[in-house]
């Protein structure tokens, strides 16, 4: 597939031309995420997450600021899945007992009158970690039951932590766009309810839900950011597999500040980047990645981009960047060796890492300038990272960070 090695960008030339028809956000309203927020409130388990200052980390690169929002602590899952498996959850329950998800708390989704209206109901999802756990926690603590599909050479790990939270799970012979469809299957043959983040034609609800409940780790973020001084970001970096979650997070800066929202960067692996590959293309249709998509980055190893997510990354993400392995790698380690007084960072390898690497390689590698230029990284750069998940695999995580591996330029 070409140099893997070597750090590829482009450059949307319609992400800020206001004559250019664009894709709706208003799914992402201010109601919506209010209502999102108000919902995962009303968990026992809700705290905020943690927005890390990288004061001395911002110098050594020399910018303004650097923030990175730490999902590792959301509701003891260790990534931030959850919301929006959680928040498609109760929309879906809500949606049956044919009232508005305002008037349901958890806590009353979990009442015992409420489950004898609802009966016995099994979700199915497809997933790499991340978002079958979600799926499968939510689906527990509300009494129900949740079949999870993970694609071959998943981590046995993060098969024994879904099992944990309460599914019956499997790990398959198919790569992840191939378990999505047979997670499809098994939905439509068992009359499950399948809650997949990944939208296609004919199933766009509970994928919009999902990248809905992702509102409240971007809504804290920006209440975070405020807190520290600043008005907002000049620049956040997305990482993405099938695209929801950088969908979700631009269409919330779309909504909030429209043409003065920060530059958006969506940064992919260099074996899985599909809205790369589909920008490269230029015809305005999304592509897919065939193969096994071979990645240290798991969560983020998708073939196949989501409708939703593609219709508005498209049109609104400025810079599509594909990413050699040992960016990332490179970002763990920046994290976990912090420098001055800043803060320790466990990010996994689909986390805030990869956004970490590529600031550190743009502001030091001057062979790497005409990227730098196009993102407009200067000594006034804000920058917003969000790190998605901590070690979900400690064993893959310990190889990276404690002996090298993926380290060289």
């Amino acid at each position: 597939m070409g140099n893997s090695r070597v750090m590829k960008y482009i450059v949307n030339e319609n992400a800020r031309k206001i004559e250019y028809k664009k894709a709706s956000t208003s799914f992402m309203d201010h109601e919506v995420v209010q209502r999102v927020r108000e919902f995962h409130k009303s968990f026992p388990q809700y705290k905020e997450t943690p927005l890390h200052h990288l004061k001395d980390l911002a110098n050594q690169f020399g910018v303004k600021n650097i923030w990175l929002k730490d999902e590792s602590y959301r509701f003891g899952l260790n990534a931030f899945k959850v919301l929006g498996g959680s928040y498609a959850v109760g929309k879906y329950l809500a949606e049956k007992l044919n009232v508005d998800i305002s008037e349901l708390s958890f806590e009353k989704l979990r009442s015992k009158e409420i489950k004898e209206k609802l009966g016995d109901i099994t979700f199915v999802t497809a997933t790499d970690g991340n978002h079958g756990r979600g799926i499968a926690w939510a689906a527990n603590e509300l009494g129900q039951r949740s079949v999870v599909y993970m694609p071959k050479g998943s981590s046995e790990v993060r098969l024994n932590n879904i099992k944990k939270a309460g599914a019956e799970a499997y790990i398959t012979d198919l790569n992840y766009d191939d378990t999505v469809r047979l997670a499809k299957q098994k939905a439509e043959e068992n009359g499950w309810v399948l809650v997949q983040d990944t939208a296609w034609d004919g199933y766009e609800k509970i994928p919009n839900w999902i990248m809905q409940g992702y509102a409240t780790l971007i809504d804290e973020a920006m209440e975070q950011i405020v807190e520290t001084g600043s008005s907002r970001p000049t620049h956040v970096f997305l990482q993405s597999g099938v695209g929801s979650f950088p969908a979700s997070i631009q269409s919330y800066f779309v909504e909030k500040f429209g043409d003065n929202r920060p530059l958006t960067v969506i940064v992919e692996p260099y074996n899985a980047n599909c809205f790369y590959k589909s920008m490269k293309m230029n015809d305005g249709n999304p592509h897919a990645v065939k193969g096994d998509l071979q990645t240290i980055m798991a969560g983020l190893a998708c073939g196949e981009p989501s409708k939703t997510a593609w219709n508005v990354l498209k049109d609104y993400a400025d810079v599509f960047i594909s990413s050699p392995d040992y960016v990332a790698a490179r970002g763990m380690r920046i994290l976990a060796n912090p420098i001055g007084n800043d803060p320790r960072i466990i990010s996994g390898e689909s986390g805030g890492g990869i956004g970490i690497g590529i600031v550190s390689l743009l502001t030091e590698n001057h062979t790497l300038a005409q990227i730098k230029e196009a993102l407009q990284i200067n000594a006034d750069s804000e920058i917003l990272v969000i790190s998605t998940e901590g070690d979900t695999d400690p064993e893959h995580y310990r190889k990276i960070v404690w002996d090298g591996a993926y380290s060289s330029l």
